[in-house]
């Protein structure tokens, strides 16, 4: 119970508090894996592997022996279990984010909204209007509550702290070298496979969650089952398609990433999001959070009386 008592106060302290302005402990990694890839960088795959093998490795061994020392005292265990979930869950930034960008778009401050944007995701927003601007919210919304909530619960729920901190490490990691850029396109192979393979699982639980916390589960399934292959991604795709099909709308179409495009078909068969619908997909995706900690605690619960 300590396991499943400390991701539940995690995600609480998480919505109460969010994540903290200063000295964050990811922002902490990732300073460190900034300054390791000035020494570490070869345009090769091997060298980024290494380099994603290291920093991984060091993060999950580091909660693999928190918890072997904690695993005998429940109340110290949960207290850093619920410490780790608060560091690693992004999902009350990701909701602070989406009421910004719905403020400025219905203030039609658009020039605000373009550069809000870049804080949800790296899509290139120079020429996008309110309703472009509205579907690359609500897709960044959907694909971050899988990534920044439902991934890190669950693989906290399964392996405790050390599922936590090296989930974490491992979707940072993708985020700054898993880019599909010249720089990036060897170097950071190996972090954004990893980060794949880490999100197999809990993005298809995201999308059942999804439905479910919608009330149109059927809806969700069958866009995602019809549409999630269309997408280029093979864990955004399930998860954007739930999304559409729960929310009834129609997301996917041709984005703009730095110097290169990438067109994620067409998900769903309702209309295209306008700006009133940023609000509409927050509020489903802090729905999935409640029911992913839910799940996330069963886990707990089941996976430690295997043990």
């Amino acid at each position: 119970m300590s396991r499943a008592l400390g991701l539940i106060l995690g995600f609480a302290a998480d919505r109460l508090v969010g994540d903290p302005r200063r000295y964050h402990p990811v922002a902490g990694f990732g300073q460190v894996a900034t300054r390791l890839e000035t020494h570490w960088y070869d345009d090769s795959r091997t060298a980024g592997t290494a380099y994603t093998a290291v920093l991984v490795g060091t993060a999950t061994a580091a909660g693999a022996i928190v918890e072997r020392l904690t695993r005998q005292r429940p109340i110290v265990h949960t207290l850093v279990t619920a410490a780790a979930t608060w560091t690693v869950l992004g999902a009350r930034s990701l909701d602070r984010e989406a009421e910004a960008m719905a403020g400025l778009l219905e203030e039609k401050d658009i020039p605000a909204a373009r550069d809000r944007l870049s804080h949800l995701c790296a899509r290139d927003a120079t020429d996008l209007e309110a309703d472009e601007l509205a579907r690359a919210t609500v897709e960044s919304l959907a694909e971050n509550t899988s990534d920044a909530c439902v991934a890190p619960l669950l693989w906290g729920g399964v392996f405790g702290v050390p599922g936590l901190l090296g989930y974490r490490a491992a979707n940072t990691l993708d985020a700054m070298v898993g880019y599909k850029s010249a720089k990036y396109l060897n170097f950071g192979w190996a972090a954004a496979r990893l980060d794949d393979v880490l999100n197999l699982l809990p993005a298809r639980a995201c999308a059942l969650l999804t439905g479910l916390a919608a009330g149109r589960p059927g809806a969700a399934v069958e866009v995602w089952q019809r549409d999630a292959a269309k997408h280029p991604s093979p864990n955004a795709g399930p998860v954007e398609a739930a999304f559409a099909g729960a929310l009834d709308l129609r997301l996917g179409g041709r984005n703009r990433y730095g110097d290169y495009d990438e067109d994620r078909g067409t998900l769903g068969d309702g209309p295209p999001p306008t700006v009133a619908d940023v609000r509409r997909t927050a509020a489903l995706a802090r729905r999935v959070a409640v029911a992913a900690t839910a799940a996330a605690a069963m886990l707990a619960i089941v996976s430690r009386r295997k043990a």
